[in-house]
């Protein structure tokens, strides 16, 4: 075992725990091979080219060329090409939130400016430098409510990503916390909210709301938010950060902690991530909120620097009194949102948004003209909306990708009375031509 430093003696105390007398047999026992494998089967190596060969023709059977009409929390917007130059400079260019200040005021101070820019979007008081993904921000916001409240009870709308619901769930699963979801009517794309709260007990420390929530529909909170305090739990939302520069802020509604994916903030889509999660609160919650926080100072001379603040990690405070176990974290995502936003300014935001809803409402009036497709639901909507097909929807985006299209999200995936529902998803890098090509489409796969 190199680079471990067992003595004889720690050798040997840990081969009598496990009742052998030498390594060999300790090998044995656990049925690996201490030969090493027979390398004649090993092919040729290859030169550079035929490996960057090789990799491509592995690479062109994947289908990067479909039109993307699929959402459900990861879009497909337009990148500026000056967000890649801007994060790629070796002075960035790390994941890592710097703990030397006086070697790092570049990144901090961007990580200070990215924390501006999340509490702009979502009037919020206070934001950390990040989270993984806008999951991971929302498990956290329950862990946040927990340590605030001393109860154990999360309540989850049904119209919260599914997605994210398997990931806290996950997180959850050896910890002593219940999690409630209200369902939603299939027939529906809003939240029972009066059900939601309704669920609220002396045992609930939050409640989560997705907004717009995952079937696209925009909802009013302010009253349910009220509703919740009184109950005297926290209310969380998870927020898709493009709609916000449109509509009612969580701020404004009240929310106690406003999380969500911010990679659709200059982060390409990827299987998997790396992804961005956001997370911003009252002020009066900060020392509960986990991960780093960027905070502006001055120096002896008076000067004004960036500096890690709050810094409530086990690493350095007592483990018992952590917010958060996250080491390294999504800084050069951070910096990328950050990159975005600078580029793209307040108004440029906002024409994303415009172009967003105006090209998503298109397309649902074109295939709402298809013969066998039906609304779900008749609520306002942002970018993404819900259809009725007159079959699987499974099957019939599997055949839309033969036409060259990523038709949207089966609902069914996740949802078992929504078989026949499909999530579409319409950002501003749709042009008309391609959405009247996708309808065109949908209507051969339906009736050919």
């Amino acid at each position: 075992m190199p680079y471990i430093p067992n003595t004889d003696a720690d050798r040997k105390e840990m081969l009598e725990a496990a009742d052998c007398k030498s390594i060999a047999e300790l090998w044995q026992k656990a049925q690996i091979r201490t030969a090493p494998p027979a390398l004649e089967h090993i092919p040729a190596g290859m030169s550079e080219y035929e490996v960057t060969r090789h990799l491509s023709s592995l690479a062109s059977q994947n289908a990067i060329h479909l039109v993307n009409f699929v959402g459900s929390g990861y879009y497909d917007h337009l990148i500026p090409a000056a967000v890649g130059t801007m994060v790629g400079r070796s002075e960035f260019y790390t994941a890592y939130t710097p703990y030397q200040p006086e070697a790092s005021q570049g990144t901090l101070q961007a990580i200070y400016e990215y924390q501006s820019a999340i509490c702009r979007l979502t009037s919020m008081p206070m934001s950390n430098a990040s989270l993984y993904d806008g999951g991971t921000a929302l498990f956290e916001a329950i862990m946040m409510a927990v340590r605030i409240t001393n109860r154990r009870q999360a309540v989850i709308s049904g119209a919260v990503s599914p997605i994210f619901r398997e990931m806290i769930k996950c997180y959850s699963s050896n910890l002593d916390i219940e999690l409630v979801v209200v369902p939603v009517n299939a027939s529906k794309t809003d939240s029972s909210q009066d059900a939601l709260v309704e669920a609220v007990s002396d045992k609930t420390a939050c409640v989560i709301v997705q907004y717009p929530n995952v079937f696209g529909t925009v909802e009013e909170w302010s009253e349910t938010v009220e509703k919740v305090h009184a109950k005297k739990a926290i209310a969380v939302c998870s927020a898709y950060p493009i709609a916000l520069a449109m509509l009612k802020t969580p701020g404004e509604m009240g929310f106690d902690i406003v999380t969500g994916e911010g990679q659709s903030l200059g982060i390409p889509l990827s299987f998997g991530g790396p992804y961005l999660g956001f997370m911003a609160v009252r002020e009066k919650l900060v020392r509960k909120m986990p991960g780093r926080i960027v905070g502006r100072t001055v120096d002896l001379d008076g000067k004004p620097g960036f500096v890690l603040t709050l810094q409530a990690r086990e690493q350095h405070i007592r483990r018992e009194h952590a917010m958060s176990n996250i080491c390294s974290n999504e800084s050069l995502c951070a910096l990328t949102a950050l990159a975005y936003l600078t580029c793209i300014g307040k108004e440029g935001l906002l024409q994303v948004g415009n172009l967003c809803a105006a090209k998503a409402n298109f397309a649902r009036d074109l295939l709402l003209q298809i013969k066998g497709i039906e609304p779900v639901g008749e609520k306002a909507f942002f970018n993404e909306f819900v259809i009725k097909l007159p079959g699987d929807s499974s099957e019939i985006v599997g055949k839309m990708i033969d036409k060259g299209f990523a038709a949207g999200f089966p609902l069914g995936r996740y949802y078992h009375d929504r078989k026949n529902q499909l999530l579409v998803a319409v950002t501003e890098k749709r042009t008309r031509e391609e959405i009247k090509a996708f309808a065109n489409a949908m209507e051969a796969v339906l009736w050919s």
